[in-house]
């Protein structure tokens, strides 16, 4: 860490009414954008909830970007661009015009998460400005490098690690959580992204096994070939859960909350089968209160 970094960590204080500003922001950012993500962090201790949404929010400017509005400015290349120049001057620099990268980077001083560790995801945006399809599960794996792998390796520098655990052991059972995560979201939004976004996010070799086309995929076909395909794609996800289960304990906090998510974006999957498999016409995911059931099984395993 430079000593400019040691020095504006110093003058970054939580106190300071400009950063408690910045974390509100952040805050209406990751209620806004997903009702999982923020019911799950609520079960969080509260001095870590602010960097948490710190984290989500400054992740989902950069996709929403890409994704949704480049607003002011002139194409998504653009705006994406800005947001990555922001992002690396912050570490320079210790100051921004923008209020949920002042926030990330007070919680990154805080919690000593490296800038380079967001290095891949800017990767990722990227590729999803110029990439609309994976070939292999490889290539999607390598994609999530950037993704989904982040989100959970910021959160272990957030939460801590337990004793006698190790950083690379602990990050490694944080990759398998979010991509687990990830993989379902992906099963979760087949039509929405394919049919918005122009995107194919299960591997062209899945559908070539399963014999289930690009064409059954435009004309929304929920066939005996999609249900082995999505069931296949379950199984894979699920051993990325099991081994993020695991690894919980080796978090030193808000494992409750950790818990809570996984099993609230595990039940994506339960939530498409009892949808019938149609992920074309109707939104996975489990309701209020099938999440409370979820809380409380999460935090039995918590004891």
């Amino acid at each position: 860490m430079s000593l400019r970094s040691i020095i504006n960590r110093e003058h970054l204080s939580q106190t300071d009414p400009m950063v408690n500003s910045d974390y509100q922001v952040c805050r209406q950012i990751m209620a806004k954008a997903s009702k999982n993500y923020s019911f799950a962090s609520f079960f969080l201790p509260n001095e870590i909830l602010p960097h948490v949404e710190a984290l989500y929010a400054f992740l989902r400017v950069g996709d929403d970007r890409v994704d949704v509005s480049y607003q002011e400015f002139d194409s998504p290349d653009e705006a994406l661009e800005n947001w990555e120049n922001l992002y690396w001057k912050v570490f320079e620099t210790g100051s921004s015009p923008h209020p949920v990268i002042r926030a990330y980077y007070q919680t990154a001083m805080r919690y000593n998460i490296p800038a380079d560790l967001m290095a891949p995801y800017f990767k990722s945006m990227w590729s999803d400005l110029k990439v609309n399809h994976y070939s292999t599960f490889r290539d999607l794996m390598v994609y999530m490098e950037g993704s989904a792998l982040p989100v959970g390796r910021a959160m272990t520098y957030i939460l801590g690690i337990k004793k006698p655990f190790g950083l690379e052991e602990t990050l490694a059972g944080a990759d398998n959580l979010s991509i687990a995560m990830q993989l379902s979201n992906f099963w979760r939004d087949i039509g929405e992204d394919y049919f918005i976004r122009n995107r194919i996010y299960i591997p062209l070799e899945d559908l070539e096994s399963f014999k289930y086309s690009l064409s059954d995929i435009q004309n929304k076909n929920i066939n005996q070939n999609f249900i082995n395909l999505l069931e296949f794609e379950f199984s894979r996800t699920e051993k990325y859960y099991q081994a993020a289960r695991q690894a919980i304990r080796m978090l030193d906090r808000g494992t409750w909350g950790v818990y809570c998510g996984l099993e609230i974006y595990r039940d994506i999957i339960r939530s498409i089968r009892t949808n019938k498999y149609d992920v074309y016409h109707q939104r996975a995911g489990a309701n209020l209160i099938r999440k409370v059931l979820l809380v409380l099984k999460s935090r039995i395993l918590t004891l």
